[in-house]
C-alpha cells in the first residue's frame, strides 16, 4: 500500500499537535496538512493531495457535519474518519448518511486509531466498539441491544462480528485482536447461537441489518 496522506481537522491545537506526533511515528502514514475548521479544510484540499481526513465535529466557521457533506461532494473524495467525543446515536447516524468511512472516539488508544486508518484507507468501514454499541441502541455503552432481535452481544463479540463481516479469517482476526484463532471460533459459535443463525452468511446479514458494516 502506498503511503497514506492524512489531513487533521480540529480547532484545538494541542490535539492537532498530539495526533501529528503520534501518526508521524507510524510507518506508511504521513500528515500532510492540518486545518482549524471545515472551511479551512476545503481550502487545504485544493493545495494538498489528501487520502484521508481525521475530522472533529465541534468547530467554528464550518463544523464536522457541514464539512463532511462538502468533502463528500468532491469526486473523488478523500476518506473521512470522525474523531470525536460525541456518542449521540442520532449524530452518528447522520454522519453515516453523509458518507463517513469511520468513527473513533478521542479517548481511543493509538492501536485503535491506526487500525481505523489502515482499514478505511483499504476501502473498509471502521466504527469503534463504543460507537457500534451506541448504533445498536444503547448510549451507555454497557451492553448492546439489537433493535429487532433484542440480542445482547459483548464488545468483543461486536469487534469479531465486524471483522467476520469484512471478510477476515479466524486466524487474521486473532492476529488483529491478539487472541487465538480458537477463541475467535468460540466467539463466532456463541454469536451464532445468540442470533439463531447457522452460518457466516447469517452473521453477515445481521451485521448489515444492524449497521455494524455498510
Amino acid at each position: 500500500m502506498n503511503e497514506i496522506k492524512i489531513m487533521i481537522v480540529d480547532d484545538h491545537q494541542i490535539i492537532v499537535d498530539g495526533l501529528e506526533a503520534l501518526l508521524n511515528d507510524v510507518e506508511g502514514v504521513r500528515v500532510v496538512a492540518t486545518a482549524e475548521n471545515g472551511r479551512e479544510a476545503l481550502d487545504m484540499l485544493k493545495l494538498f493531495d489528501v487520502d484521508l481526513i481525521l475530522m472533529d465535529i465541534d468547530m467554528p466557521v464550518m463544523n464536522g457535519l457541514e464539512a463532511t457533506k462538502a468533502v463528500k461532494a468532491i469526486k473523488p473524495s478523500p476518506y473521512i474518519i470522525i474523531l470525536s467525543m460525541h456518542l449521540q446515536k442520532g449524530m452518528i447516524e447522520d454522519l453515516i448518511k453523509l458518507g463517513v468511512d469511520g468513527y473513533v472516539l478521542k479517548n481511543s488508544d493509538k492501536e485503535q486509531l491506526t487500525n481505523a486508518i489502515f482499514q478505511v484507507a483499504a476501502g473498509k468501514k471502521y466504527f469503534g466498539p463504543n460507537v457500534t454499541l451506541t448504533l445498536l441502541g444503547n448510549d451507555t455503552g454497557q451492553k448492546s441491544r439489537s433493535p429487532d432481535d433484542a440480542v445482547d452481544l459483548t464488545v468483543r463479540e461486536l469487534e469479531i462480528l465486524k471483522l467476520i463481516a469484512e471478510g477476515y479469517t479466524n486466524k487474521e482476526i486473532g492476529e488483529k485482536l491478539f487472541i487465538s484463532h480458537r477463541t475467535v471460533d468460540t466467539h463466532r459459535t456463541n454469536m451464532m447461537k445468540k442470533l439463531n443463525v447457522n452460518n457466516v452468511a447469517g452473521l453477515i446479514n445481521y451485521a448489515i441489518k444492524n449497521g455494524i458494516i455498510s
